[in-house]
């Protein structure tokens, strides 16, 4: 099993935007917002309104009360087959281009990978990714600022404070029928035994980044599909960056797009790839640049 996952191993493609010389806007140039936020849309035509709304409500609000903070919403259409694009656009006609921007992908790359391009074309000083269901509450953005401040100094300017669901799990256990419940005390105890042991819910997809945290972690992400936040988590650590885990408000929304078992699936076999790739050094922490 080494020995496939060490030959089998790939890099993250750059031959993405963020690597292009000279483009703009670019995770390897100074900040000049306060704040990006980074939202993966793959078919989301029906739900992403419902986000966009709640999230540029708050967000046009804070600013009014305070004028120096300044934001960007980036929205990553993953592929999508439906009018995602279309909807998302919309958004930038009515809040101005400035503060709403759409990047599309030509093909489904998986949510790690819009969310990564996403990344890499943002300005701000801190970036959150924000799911498009808009499961989480996006006024709890507070909650997840007031634990990256409380992780105060941040050594080299990196620090993550992630969004969590934990709080909820008994509830959420006596929703579910028994195999899901078993599928997800196995991808817990996975995640605990080969990758990340201080999170206990690395798979919410709120999470709040410095600029400088957010260049090494993307800057050495391979994975690709559902199990990439174990993997920035796993690289998190190793460089020693200080996590912080906030309880977030949550809500289950319908139309979903992980399949219960083969994702789960997929993202086991994956799990297990991120620890033997590392440890036969396959995959490597480095500062990676841009050719």
């Amino acid at each position: 099993i080494c020995v496939i996952a060490h030959v089998t191993a790939t890099t993250m493609p750059h031959k993405d935007a963020e690597c292009r010389k000279g483009s703009a806007p670019n995770l390897h140039d100074p900040a000049t917002r306060e704040l990006s936020v980074v939202v993966p849309s793959y078919n989301e035509e029906n739900r992403l309104p419902l986000m966009m709304d709640e999230a540029l409500d708050y967000l046009e609000k804070r600013q009014k009360q305070d004028p120096s903070f300044t934001y960007e919403v980036i929205v990553v259409n993953d592929g999508s087959k439906d009018q995602t694009a279309k909807v998302a656009k919309e958004y930038c006609k009515k809040y101005g281009s400035d503060k709403v921007r759409v990047i599309s992908l030509e093909k489904n790359r998986g949510k790690g990978g819009a969310v990564r391009t996403g990344v890499f074309s943002s300005r701000g000083k801190t970036i959150l990714m924000a799911d498009a269901d808009g499961a989480t509450k996006f006024a709890d953005i507070e909650k997840v600022e007031e634990g990256l401040k409380n992780l105060r100094p941040w050594p080299e300017g990196m620090a993550i404070s992630c969004g969590s669901r934990a709080h909820l799990e008994k509830d959420s256990i006596a929703k579910r029928s028994y195999f899901r419940t078993l599928l997800m005390y196995g991808f817990h105890f996975l995640v605990w035994f080969l990758c990340v042991k201080e999170i206990r819910d690395t798979q919410c997809g709120f999470k709040l980044l410095t600029r400088q945290a957010a260049l090494r972690t993307f800057s050495n992400l391979h994975i690709e599909r559902w199990a990439f936040d174990v993997e920035l988590l796993y690289i998190a650590q190793r460089l020693k960056i200080p996590i912080a885990e906030v309880a977030v408000n949550w809500t289950e929304i319908e139309g979903s797009k992980l399949v219960p078992f083969w994702s789960w699936l997929q993202m086991g076999r994956d799990l297990l790839f991120i620890r033997l790739r590392y440890m036969t050094g396959a995959w490597k922490l480095e500062a990676k640049k841009c050719n």
